[in-house]
């Protein structure tokens, strides 16, 4: 099997792994609801950009990385809308399915977030 074939099959298990919308990660122990799991992402599938819409106001405190379906990091510019939002330019992205990486090391809380990119 050439490496080519093997890396696409790689990467349809892992879509048909994760569910569409968003794969979170989970903090167990804690009782709390976590607000970097209370995000929106929208529009999904996404064009020209991405939204992220936290429930606390927490835009100005997480770190963000986007990463294609393989796991590298891609350099995405983003715009902190408010407090409540940031906006990601993903119209320079290639079409397919991507990951983004919500974090707070404060907080020591994360999230990530599976979108598709037309």
């Amino acid at each position: 099997m050439n490496l080519k074939k093997a890396i696409f099959l790689i990467a349809l298990a892992t879509v048909a792994h994760l569910s569409y919308g968003q794969q979170r990660e989970e903090n167990f122990g804690l009782h709390a609801p976590d607000p970097i799991k209370q995000v929106q992402v929208y529009p999904n599938p996404a064009i020209e950009f991405l939204n992220l819409k936290f429930e606390a106001p927490q835009a100005k405190k997480v770190r963000l990385t986007v990463h294609n379906i393989l796991g590298n990091t891609l350099e995405v510019e983003s715009e902190i809308v408010d407090e409540h939002e940031i906006k990601l330019k993903v119209k320079e992205l290639a079409t397919g399915y991507y990951f983004v990486s919500v974090r707070d090391e404060q907080a020591n809380l994360r999230g990530t977030y599976k979108f598709l990119k037309r």
